[in-house]
């Protein structure tokens, strides 16, 4: 559990989100804001946040679309103590659940085939790949553990948990995007690759895109389609408009070209 973590209290979009997180350790950015803006949840539907951490994605969307609601569901029971405290300090209770459990062992809370958008920021990295972090919270955040989920084993949950025709979404570094569209492959239709960077690509500190964000829907067969991405920042290290539109003023993030 959370108790004894020490926890700073941080402001997302602008003050509308207020999210407790651990000091030392795993700490939302930039990654869970943009998946929650891409998400096209309506009032009434349901959102699963895979890998939900303290649930900063979940209560971006949520303060996006007043009528959504959410279940978040992570391995880590210290992440998911936090995002329960964090639910009662944005007053939202009544629309957000969090449940502490292994996808491996395909659990049925929360329920298969019910949501109409599943989203995740799964682990940046393969298990035994790069640098292990000191801190095992944020090590089992970045980085896939031997015996644990895979990237494929992430998304065969995903998918089985979402209805037909509904949205599957990822956000992650560029370096996995591969094995994401061959896990993916004949599975998901209407995907819609957006690719992130941090600096324009024609600027002059013009550098190669970091992240995507991959969305599709289960049951549909169009082909997949290039979107025209996100330049997160101008030459002088600044928000782009759009950039700031949805990190600091909440707005939704359409993918679609």
């Amino acid at each position: 559990m959370s108790d004894g973590i020490a926890l700073s209290e941080d402001l997302f979009l602008g003050g509308k989100v207020r999210l407790l997180q651990p000091v030392d350790g795993y700490r939302a950015a930039t990654d869970p804001v943009l998946l929650a803006a891409s998400i096209p949840a309506r009032d009434g539907q349901c959102v699963l946040d895979v890998g939900c951490g303290v649930g900063a994605a979940s209560f971006c969307l949520a303060a996006r679309v007043a009528g959504v609601h959410l279940c978040g569901i992570d391995i880590q029971d210290t992440l998911v103590d936090i995002a329960q405290k964090n639910r009662a300090l944005n007053d939202m209770e009544d629309r957000a659940r969090f449940v502490c459990a292994d996808l491996l062992s395909r659990p049925m809370d929360p329920v298969p085939n019910s949501f109409d958008h599943v989203m995740a920021n799964p682990p940046f990295y393969e298990a035994g790949s790069g640098h292990r972090p000191p801190n095992e919270i944020k090590a089992r955040a970045h980085m896939e553990v031997a015996q644990g989920a895979s990237l494929q084993n992430w998304v065969d949950y995903m998918l089985r948990m979402t209805k037909p025709k509904g949205t599957v979404t990822f956000i992650n570094r560029v370096e996995r995007l591969e094995e994401t569209l061959a896990a993916l492959k004949g599975r998901l239709g209407e995907l819609i690759l957006f690719p992130i960077w941090s600096m324009s690509p024609t600027g002059t500190q013009a550098r190669g895109a970091k992240r995507f964000i991959l969305q599709g829907r289960k049951g549909i067969k169009t082909p997949l389609t290039f979107a025209n991405g996100l330049v997160v920042h101008e030459d002088d290290g600044s928000y782009s408009k759009k950039a700031k539109a949805i990190l600091q003023d909440g707005d939704g993030l359409l993918l679609k070209p």
